[in-house]
C-alpha cells in the first residue's frame, strides 16, 4: 500500500512565470522548501496547502491530490 500527495505547484508556477525565490517569498517558505514540494519530497501542512491556493488563486483540491495505490 502506498499513500502520498501528488501536487501541480510546478506546472502552475510555470504557467505564471513565478520564479522558486519569488513564489517562496510570498507564501513565507525558503526557495528549499518550494524545490521540495514541487518534487514531492514535502507535503505541506494545511495553512502552507492554503497559502499557495491563495497565491495561484485557486481551490486546495485543485493543487494538491490525495493518491492511494493498492
Amino acid at each position: 500500500m502506498k499513500e502520498y500527495v501528488k501536487n501541480n505547484v510546478y506546472k502552475l508556477r510555470k504557467e505564471k512565470k513565478v520564479t522558486q525565490e519569488e513564489l517562496a517569498s510570498k507564501i513565507g517558505v525558503t526557495r528549499q522548501t518550494v524545490i521540495a514540494i514541487e518534487k514531492g519530497n514535502y507535503t505541506p501542512s494545511v495553512l502552507l496547502a492554503a497559502k499557495i491556493a491563495h497565491f495561484f488563486r485557486k481551490k486546495v483540491e485543485d493543487i494538491f491530490k490525495y493518491v492511494y495505490e493498492a
